[in-house]
């Protein structure tokens, strides 16, 4: 795997609920479709205003330090402006949120289908 760009982020869990969202939640920012009955298994993440031009829509990071949801994840969705150097993993509505300092997000070049 050939690593493009690193970075160190808090990484949070969000459900795709109007109050976690806005008006529109089974939609991301890019415009793509939430599977209601399991987001997770889109292993689709959001990324604060801030990482999106370093880390664009539909590309995929691997992520360390995060527990059970460490892994390779798609940035598919844009976190509130008032976040800075987050990321948000999409979770089914009765996962228990969390919070984990210190996430390492590499943008690597290999392909997200292969590393799920």
């Amino acid at each position: 795997m050939k690593s493009i760009l690193i970075t160190i982020v808090v990484a949070t869990l969000y459900n795709a609920l109007p109050q976690q969202t806005d008006s529109s939640p089974l939609i991301t920012a890019n415009g793509s479709k939430i599977n209601e009955l399991c987001p997770e298994s889109h292993r689709w993440i959001a990324v604060s205003p801030d990482l999106l031009k370093k880390f664009p829509f539909g590309e995929c990071v691997k992520v360390e330090n995060a527990g059970e949801m460490s892994g390779t994840w798609k940035i598919m969705d844009v976190m509130n402006p008032r976040y800075k150097n987050y990321i948000d993993f999409l979770v089914e509505n009765d996962r228990k949120l969390g919070k984990w300092h210190n996430v390492k997000i590499t943008l690597t070049n290999e392909d997200y289908e292969t590393e799920i």
